[in-house]
């Protein structure tokens, strides 16, 4: 289960991911993400566990200039894994 916090000061939003975030999350986390233009940051502290869909676009926030707060040592790790194998 993810549960996703949302705080914005009007200049910037975190976006706080809570729990196991996998596939099935990404919909609703992109459509959270097209709606808090225009700084937004993830906080991952409290990000236990991730799927590989999850790593990846994880990726891509971080390569679209997305700040990744908190980012646990194994899911940065996973990230530039991906990355170099070019997915």
């Amino acid at each position: 289960m993810l549960n996703i916090e949302k705080n914005s000061d009007g200049h910037k939003t975190t976006i706080r991911l809570i729990g196991r975030m996998q596939a099935e999350h990404l919909p609703a986390l992109q459509a959270l993400i097209k709606e808090s233009r225009p700084r937004i940051a993830l906080d991952l502290e409290q990000l236990t566990l991730v799927d590989v869909e999850a790593v990846r676009f994880l990726g891509g926030c971080r390569r679209n200039g997305m700040a990744l707060l908190n980012c646990s040592p194994y899911i940065r790790e996973w990230i530039a894994k991906e990355q170099k194998s070019g997915k």
